[in-house]
């Protein structure tokens, strides 16, 4: 199986159908919050690969990435039920959008774009800089994170997943908060674009995974 062979440190709930799962950081393994990685493993013989975006802020001895379960699905509910102990392979990090902690941010998440954000966020505040997060989802996860940044002092909006209204009405309030991140599938991250032009941005200036 190509890739690094880690150890699964942990694996917990974190919202209705929806996991974080904790990784062994692979020697030399350099990553910033908004990249991702390949995991390889192989459920009941049959090798099996699938991105997961980073959802830790950090990764010096352990990482981490959250997995919504789909129950049809034939990677994310084995995931979902390891125990700690367990090997899999990874190959990493990828990707272009990385934040580096040198200016405020606006991470704008749909689904399971919440790991990712709830990252960046708290990478910004690691490095005494604003962060606020748009959240839309009908049942959300990473709860406890989400209250901690606005403990910390962080504007953070969750939205109903029908409502667009309002969740455009978050964009445009925090336009010139800082960076935008956006994270999620296809129409959410289309929406996010339209909306930042729509009230006076320039979407191309935002850093954009869309999960297809």
């Amino acid at each position: 199986m190509d890739g690094t062979k880690v150890r699964v440190e942990a694996v917990r709930e974190v919202g209705p159908e929806t996991v974080a799962i904790e990784l062994e950081t692979p020697e030399s393994f350099d990553a910033l919050p908004g990249q991702f990685v390949l995991l390889r493993a192989a459920p009941e013989g049959e090798e099996l690969a699938r991105h997961y975006t980073l959802s830790s802020a950090t990764v010096t001895d352990t990482f981490e990435i959250t997995v919504g379960i789909d129950p049809d699905g034939d990677l994310s509910p084995w995931l979902a039920d390891l125990e700690g102990g367990e090997t899999v392979h990874v190959e990493g990090p990828m990707g272009a959008i990385t934040y580096e902690g040198a200016e405020d941010v606006v991470a704008v998440a749909g689904g399971p774009g919440v790991g990712p954000a709830v990252a960046i966020a708290e990478f910004a505040h690691k490095h005494d800089q604003d962060a606020s997060v748009i959240y839309q989802d009908d049942e959300p996860a990473h709860r406890d994170r989400l209250e901690a940044l606005e403990a910390e002092g962080a504007a953070v909006s969750i939205v109903d997943a029908d409502s667009n209204e309002e969740l455009e009405e978050a964009v445009a309030d925090h336009l010139d908060d800082g960076q935008f991140y956006v994270f999620g599938f296809s129409d959410f991250v289309t929406t996010i674009a339209e909306r930042i032009d729509e009230v006076g941005g320039n979407s191309d200036d935002a850093l954009i995974e869309n999960f297809g």
